[in-house]
């Protein structure tokens, strides 16, 4: 075992144990696909501002941050103060309340697209939500997605998610339910327009506004503007998925910052201030068939049905309100930019020094690593989305085979998969901490690594 490995093993002793119980309750020890990490993950037991500590007592700079929902970072005052004092009060009323009103009034206020408002409980469950209301609003069957992109784990989202993208990325799925999806490579506008011309079945397009995988291949910014003109053209309706984008890349979301509307739009995450939920918000036309009518006869068969035991609950409605009161001021997005593109140039100066081919990549508020050769090196801008970045930085990025996640946990910094996302809370002297791991961990991979090109 590699030295950083085994010292990630020594010094967790605790977490390896509830490992081996947890193998014996959970398929794999894990209740979430990304937390699986050889050889163990770690167990967490507390966590704040920007860090986290695991049951051995190892500190970590978190940048998972609740999988992108903690936008505000761990337990932000404002936040735990109106879940503590709503908890009092009653976690589940079974009942309408005045906290979902304010909830949805905020969503309302906040993103452009967003007419009328629908909570759910988790982004998978919005997904499935408005593809569901797409095809009931223009009676067609089909959903048009990217290549790469990600829209949970329901039936229809798991085509087209990893290559081969005509395997889907679960078993248990059945090929009639496949049939009514269409998948083709985002950034191309030429297709999308012969795709939507040939096939007068398809209902939307759904898209992640920052490219698959909240942005390991972006898109730019220019491509969905036509994507809106396109699918105007066609009369096809245009689904952003905004679950990790939404109140990240502004306080209004991608739209916002890109100034184009969707008919319909996924959240989650951050809405939620770090408790579960979820919602769908969109064109006021669309959303109208959830609305109950005055007969029987709408009701059983011009409607979607929509029941839910937690949607809008208070618990969640409470965190929800007070993260979006301080995600609208702006200065959350400010403070985590601004440290983003410190770790980003730091770490992409490691790799010139160490002079390992690869990049640290994206925009705002997240990070990717990626390792291994890439033909547009030298005119990169790490800092903006690059339409050049192809999906090599899917399929042949060496990081996830040298093991980089846990040589960095080894040196007390968690990432997610190959990158990361910040929170207004991480500091200059966690990007510095940061930056000096990386540098480790390269130094421990360097010999894995192919041999750099002749310049």
């Amino acid at each position: 075992m590699p030295d950083l490995d085994q010292e990630y093993v020594q010094k967790r002793p605790t977490s390896r144990r509830l490992y081996q119980e947890a193998l014996e309750v959970f398929p794999s020890g894990i209740t979430h696909d990304n937390r699986y990490l050889t050889p163990f993950p770690i167990y967490a037991c507390r966590a704040q501002g920007s860090h986290k500590w695991d049951v051995d007592g190892n500190e970590y700079i978190d940048y998972l941050v609740g999988h992108g929902a903690l936008l505000l970072g761990h337990g932000y005052p404002t936040v735990v103060q109106a879940v503590q004092e709503q908890a009092a009060k009653g976690t589940h009323y079974g009942a309408c309340q005045e906290l979902e009103l304010e909830w949805g009034k905020m969503v309302k206020k906040l993103i452009p697209s967003a007419e009328r408002v629908k909570f759910l409980s988790s982004g998978t469950e919005a997904t499935m939500m408005a593809m569901r209301l797409c095809r009931a609003f223009t009676s067609r069957n089909k959903v048009l997605k990217f290549a790469g992109h990600f829209h949970g784990w329901h039936d229809y989202a798991v085509a087209g998610v990893e290559p081969p993208y005509n395997v889907p990325v679960s078993l248990g799925v059945p090929a009639t339910t496949l049939q009514s999806m269409a998948v083709i490579p985002p950034s191309d506008p030429e297709l999308l327009e012969e795709t939507l011309a040939s096939d007068k079945d398809i209902a939307c397009v759904i898209i992640e506004p920052s490219g698959a995988h909240w942005g390991s291949i972006p898109v730019l910014p220019s491509f969905l503007t036509e994507l809106r003109d396109i699918t105007r053209r066609h009369d096809v309706l245009l689904i952003f998925d905004e679950v990790i984008t939404g109140f990240r890349h502004s306080p209004g979301g991608a739209q916002k910052l890109y100034g184009i509307t969707p008919d319909l739009t996924t959240m989650a995450k951050i809405l939620a201030g770090g408790l579960p939920g979820g919602a769908v918000a969109g064109r006021a036309d669309i959303m109208d068939i959830l609305r109950f009518g005055d007969t029987p006869e709408h009701n059983r068969y011009r409607r979607i049905a929509h029941p839910g035991t937690y949607n809008g609950n208070p618990l969640s409605a409470a965190a929800g309100i007070a993260a979006l009161k301080v995600v609208e001021m702006g200065e959350p997005h400010d403070r985590a930019n601004a440290m983003g593109r410190r770790l980003r140039d730091g770490m992409n100066a490691v790799l010139q020094e160490a002079d390992v081919e690869g990049c640290v990549y994206g925009e705002l508020s997240y990070f990717h690593v990626f390792l291994g050769q890439c033909e547009h090196r030298d005119s990169c801008d790490h800092g903006v989305p690059c339409e050049n970045t192809g999906t090599l930085l899917n399929v042949n990025n060496m990081a996830a085979k040298v093991g980089l996640p846990v040589k960095m946990l080894a040196r007390g910094v968690h990432l997610m998969g190959n990158g990361g996302m910040l929170s207004m809370m991480h500091t200059e002297a966690d990007i510095d901490q940061t930056i000096a791991a990386f540098r480790d961990a390269i130094q421990a991979i360097k010999p894995q690594m192919p041999t750099p090109r002749a310049v």
